[in-house]
């Protein structure tokens, strides 16, 4: 049954493009390991190793390796699929192990339970954890993960493929993770030679890969309504005003508005007094900021909800403009004998019941404050990260520009790092009436964007990525 499983995957390696015909050039070199001894002794596998690579003894860089059970071993019901380095380490992928797109390619096509995933695949020292090693499921196999538990990037446990009564394969999850995990193999290793390669593989990495999580409109609502004070995060161009403005008509509330500046002050936000300008003696007079302008509403219509957006809420000093109210975004807190005043004719221990916040935060500009954990904990946080966005929300007249977008969301997630995410511009810069729009866009927002970044020291290893892509869609370097 092995030996047809081999074969079944040598068939679908030729189907996303790899040739082992030819014995000077070849895409992979296929190990066997699977005697009966080799089970005895514990060391059975099979895989695609690097092409460069002998047919056998120890090897260097990614393989695409499988961990059977013993043909003869009933009980043993499950095998285990990796991505897995040769135990001589590293000689042509370390480069290639660096790219945070790599892991994020095994990680999306994963279980959450039964697996295991690194949080860095040029790491060959730390060994598997405790809680893979030790599942019941793989007591027939342990011995031989233990052995290669340092060079194991990747893994997942699946049930061991069956046969039908006329010897065919069934075809199932599990065989859908083996051909799915050579597929991603495949993409690593860029055998693909055509759109029906290309085709093949992708296929084969949607029917396993994670459906991405997203929160829906009516989720955010419900998380607002349910928190009361809520901040969403994300890049420039990933709709968290929008969103903020999508949520005052659904809740169909009184909206105040207000943008923080690196000026906005205690006396903006909340209260102060100034001087009259033209009073014949010196005179101050009363300055209400939108937050007590939103609060006495709530208080005077206790029959309507009070929607306050603060957008960029980050690009102030927040210690400073929030004070003493700080203390009273505690959406738990009920009673309290502590009263803080807010105006000298409003003090309050708890904001009111119908008083809801929502602010954005722009995680993009590096030069912004950063919010203490204190704020955190009062506040729900939701991040907003760029997508495609389905036609029925686009303006009347506009078109959205998916191959664009997704070249960029390419380059971003294999060349990012976590930090270097939030960097990337969301859905709404590649949103044009017409391709001479888009091509502006790409010429005066986006490749000068791209080219700071680079010259912040931002997203190097992108850096022929992007320059590419600019040559070819605008005639432009980023290098002059």
């Amino acid at each position: 049954m092995i030996d047809q499983i081999i074969t079944y995957l040598e068939q679908k390696a030729r189907e996303f493009g790899a040739d082992n015909s030819n014995e000077v050039v070849k895409d992979y070199v296929l190990r066997r390991n699977i005697k009966p001894e080799a089970f005895q002794t514990g060391g059975a596998y099979f895989g695609f190793i690097h092409p460069e690579e002998e047919p056998s003894g120890p090897y260097h860089d990614f393989s695409f390796v499988v961990f059977p059970s013993s043909p003869g071993d009933e009980d043993a019901k499950y095998w285990v699929v990796c991505l897995g380095i040769g135990s001589l380490g590293f000689k042509n992928d370390f480069e290639l192990a660096t790219y945070p797109g790599v892991r994020r390619l095994f990680q999306s096509i994963m279980k959450e339970e039964d697996s295991f995933c690194k949080t860095d695949f040029s790491d060959i020292e730390t060994s598997l954890p405790k809680f893979f090693l030790q599942n019941e499921k793989i007591v027939s196999i342990r011995k031989t993960l233990d052995t290669y538990k340092k060079v194991l990037p990747a893994c997942q446990i699946i049930e061991k493929p069956q046969i039908d009564e006329h010897g065919d394969i069934i075809e199932n999850e599990s065989i859908d993770y083996l051909v799915g995990f050579l597929a991603a193999y495949a993409k690593l290793r860029n055998w693909a030679s055509n759109d029906r390669h290309r085709k093949a593989i992708a296929e084969s990495i949607s029917k396993i890969k994670r459906p991405i999580e997203t929160l829906s409109r009516d989720d955010i609502k419900n998380v607002l309504l349910q928190r009361k004070y809520l901040i969403m995060e994300g890049a420039p161009g990933t709709g968290k005003t929008r969103m903020a403005h999508l949520l005052a008509q659904d809740l169909n509330v009184q909206t105040f508005f207000t943008q923080f500046h690196a000026e906005t002050s205690y006396s903006d936000f909340i209260w102060g007094i100034r001087p009259k300008l033209n009073a014949e003696n010196i005179a101050y007079e009363e300055v209400k900021g939108k937050f007590v302008e939103a609060l006495e509403y709530a208080l005077q219509n206790s029959d309507e909800n009070i929607l306050l957006i603060i957008d960029e809420i980050n690009r102030a000093n927040l210690s400073n403009i929030l004070g003493p109210i700080f203390y009273l975004f505690e959406y738990q807190r009920t009673n309290s004998d502590i009263k803080i005043e807010i105006t000298p004719d409003l003090k309050l221990s708890t904001l009111p019941d119908n008083f809801y916040v929502v602010a954005t935060m722009n995680t993009a500009d590096r030069s912004l404050a950063v919010v203490d954990f204190a704020l955190r904990r009062r506040f729900a946080w939701l991040t907003f990260y760029p997508m495609s966005i389905p036609r029925r929300d686009l303006p009347n007249g506009y078109k959205f520009y998916k191959k664009d977008f997704e070249r960029f969301d390419d380059i971003f997630k294999w060349y990012a790092s976590s930090n270097e995410l939030n960097l990337q511009p969301g859905q709404a810069y590649f949103i044009a009436r017409d391709d001479g729009e888009m091509k502006n866009r790409i010429t005066y927002e986006l490749f000068p964007l791209i080219k700071e970044y680079l010259q912040e020291g931002l997203l190097l290893p992108a850096k022929e990525e992007f320059n590419a892509y600019f040559q070819n869609r605008i005639g432009k370097s980023l290098v002059e």
